[in-house]
């Protein structure tokens, strides 16, 4: 196993063509993809032949960027996943945070320990000087993940709901993190 990261209850680590069960799984709970899509599942072909080639395939371009399964240590169990990855079109030091968990991981902290984890491990080591993040504003668990992790909100919008026919918009929100900001908040030890 390739561990990319632990953290006090967590291993990240690379995926593997092994995972596709764990990724159908995820994607299979409609309250998982509530905010992603509106519920629907994403199919077995889909993630066999588009997405987990796209998360291999960051590892070869972006050695410190990407996917990463997230594995509850004690139990080795697949909780869900974390990406850290220039936004497209954007810098390599610009870099996007994200997470999808299963609901058993939900109300845990799991997501603002691996979050802080991959945020300390960009600015510490990859040369990072933003990260962002980005959900839709009636997302609060994800809202909070953030706020805890460190982000600030910077702006709200308006964007078409992802699949949907007929112009129907949803509002999101994107926060932010500076080196700066994160440096000043880790010398003040702030928690």
């Amino acid at each position: 196993m390739h561990v990319f990261l632990e953290t006090e209850r967590l291993v990240l680590r690379r995926f593997t063509a092994g995972d596709v069960d764990n990724l159908v799984g995820l994607d299979a709970d409609p309250d998982v993809m509530r905010f992603v899509n509106g519920g629907i599942p994403t199919s077995r072909d889909a993630i066999e032949n588009e997405f987990l080639p796209a998360f291999l395939g960051y590892y070869q371009r972006y050695p410190a960027f990407g996917f990463w399964a997230a594995i509850e240590k004690p139990t080795g169990d697949f909780l869900g996943w974390f990406h850290f990855r220039p936004r497209q079109g954007s810098a390599p030091d610009q870099v996007e945070l994200g997470y999808r968990l299963r609901k058993s991981a939900w109300g845990k902290g799991y997501a603002t320990e691996g979050s802080r984890a991959l945020i300390r491990k960009g600015f510490a080591e990859s040369g990072v000087r933003c990260v962002t993040a980005e959900a839709m504003a009636a997302n609060t668990a994800s809202r909070r993940v953030m706020e805890k992790a460190g982000l600030t909100l910077v702006r709200t919008f308006t964007q078409p709901w992802p699949g949907a026919t007929g112009g129907e918009l949803i509002e999101v929100v994107d926060y932010a993190l500076t080196r700066a900001d994160w440096e000043q908040h880790e010398q003040g030890g702030a928690s």
